[in-house]
């Protein structure tokens, strides 16, 4: 059975986990949604709207589906990771530290396919994992990938060996396809 790792917590972009989550699931992968405490999350949902000069909040559903706590993960039980966006990753890098380099660190050391969307690179920069890597982001992490050694670029989905990126939940398409494929190449 492939086990899909998935980082969350408060503030996590509605469309950045519900879409991986339920996508997923219907490869009939078994998914488990890791946050800094066991509980109902409250996910935001950020829209781009005319006139404004960067996104706009509002809060979105809970996600009652976290199964375990960051502390509680095991990654070496797991074939990939996917890191949403939102407000969650600059404060899941800061509360739950220590497991979140340990967790994001496992799988980058063992190679196995990891996907971040929008501001998922600022837990990728602060697991020290950046470092010559070519990706995307929300344009608004492009100073944090640069200053720690990546390279951004601006389009819908970048792959770079077992790192899959993307900008925004408007890629979502394109960003699980690759990591998809990733997954299904390395389970051969």
């Amino acid at each position: 059975m492939v086990k899909i790792l998935i980082i969350a917590g408060d503030a996590v972009e509605a469309l950045e986990i519900f879409y991986p989550y339920y996508r997923l699931k219907e490869e009939g992968w078994e998914v488990d949604v890791a946050a800094p405490s066991k509980k109902d999350l409250r996910t935001v949902v950020h829209d781009f709207e005319p006139g404004w000069e960067t996104y706009s909040e509002k809060p979105g559903y809970l996600f009652k589906w976290v199964t375990k706590t960051l502390a509680e993960v095991k990654p070496e039980e797991y074939d990939g990771l996917v890191i949403p966006g939102g407000r969650m990753p600059e404060y899941v890098r800061v509360v739950a530290a220590e497991d979140v380099k340990r967790i994001v660190r496992h799988f980058f050391e063992a190679n196995k396919p990891v996907a971040a969307i929008c501001h998922a690179p600022q837990i990728l920069a602060a697991a020290g994992v950046v470092r010559g890597r070519r990706m995307t982001s929300y344009i608004a992490v492009r100073p944090e990938v640069e200053n720690n050694g990546g390279i951004w670029v601006d389009q819908e989905v970048v792959v770079d060996g077992n790192l899959v990126t993307s900008r925004a939940w408007p890629d979502n398409p394109a960003w699980m396809r690759e990591f998809i494929k990733l997954i299904k190449a390395r389970l051969k």
